[in-house]
């Protein structure tokens, strides 16, 4: 890690999380609704390789295209196609998975390395509850899809909620277990974009003593470093993670990711909205790469912990 980019914090710049779209088919209690934009005001496949390429040369070494829901996109081959063109260790797409069983074999011959899907329940009648529709098939269809082609590591984010689906992990591993997926729990957190504040607390479940059973139960723990520490669970050949909530000192001490916008702008902190930077508007006036560069720069520079240790 010596030779990568860091920010004032001596934070390792690793990865780039770029939001191609705030768009999305599906409409889930839990969603943040950071904003919707028309498709005419997103990010061309061009920009979004010129945002890679430009990152490539600060040493980021991974790519992840989220949303909204990045596979409505109709060009999402071609961007993942030119973001491949550049040799990065490792790109992903974070999706719901209702269109994976039809793009799984494009994306993955255009240089996909890996996908993670939103599947919250097993059950038909929860799905729709939390989704809005029941589409729940086509969501296993794609992931079985995906293992099928080659795509690897599939993981599956289960969003845990307290008398909704808290009862129903055992069963998602399975799941996940039979089909050689990993499973990723993750603990609600409330948002300042939220729509209900309510939210959290009505539907939060705790996952500090599930763990602990995770720990007692597992035949290996290893540790995620530079991925908050987080915890991964060997049991009986299947695999869980436990992502908890980001508002701790050690998801931000850890935290070596970038992130861009939908519109284009760098954002260099999940929680904050405040010290957003211009990028794709300098790329669409044709500045030189040096430009970019410093617009980069100024982003990392403006990484802080939200959230800091205390002396």
């Amino acid at each position: 890690m010596k030779d990568k980019i860091r920010d004032d914090y001596e934070r390792p710049i690793i990865s780039l999380r770029i939001s191609i779209t705030n768009r999305c088919n599906v409409d889930c209690i839990y969603c943040h609704h950071d904003g919707m934009l028309d498709s005419s005001s997103e990010m061309t496949p061009d920009e979004i390789y010129e945002i890679c390429r430009i990152a490539k040369k600060l040493g980021v070494e991974k790519i992840r295209l989220s949303g909204g829901e990045p596979l409505i996109r109709p060009d999402i081959v071609e961007i993942v196609e030119k973001i491949n063109s550049l040799d990065f260790k490792d790109i992903s797409i974070t999706t719901n998975g209702i269109n994976l069983d039809k793009f799984a074999q494009p994306l993955y011959d255009a240089g996909l390395d890996r996908v993670n899907v939103s599947l919250d329940t097993l059950n038909e009648e929860t799905y729709k509850i939390i989704v809005g529709k029941n589409v729940l098939s086509r969501v296993k269809d794609g992931i079985i899809e995906s293992c099928a082609v080659g795509l690897y590591p599939v993981k599956i984010n289960m969003v845990v909620m307290n008398d909704i689906n808290h009862n129903e992990i055992m069963d998602m591993f399975e799941f996940t277990k039979k089909h050689g997926v990993i499973l990723q729990l993750i603990e609600i957190i409330e948002s300042e974009s939220c729509d209900d504040n309510d939210f959290n607390s009505k539907y939060h479940y705790p996952l500090a003593e599930f763990e602990k059973h995770l720990a007692e139960i597992a035949d290996e723990i290893k540790v995620r470093e530079f991925m908050q520490d987080r915890k991964k669970y060997f049991i009986d050949g299947g695999e869980i993670e436990v992502v908890h909530p980001v508002d701790n000192t050690n998801f931000c001490k850890n935290c070596t990711r970038l992130r861009i916008t939908p519109e284009g702008k760098i954002k260099p902190c999940l929680l904050r909205n405040d010290n957003l930077v211009d990028l794709v508007e300098f790329i669409r006036e044709g500045v030189s790469d040096d430009e970019l560069v410093d617009i980069f720069l100024k982003g990392i520079h403006n990484r802080e912990p939200f959230y800091k240790e205390e002396n």
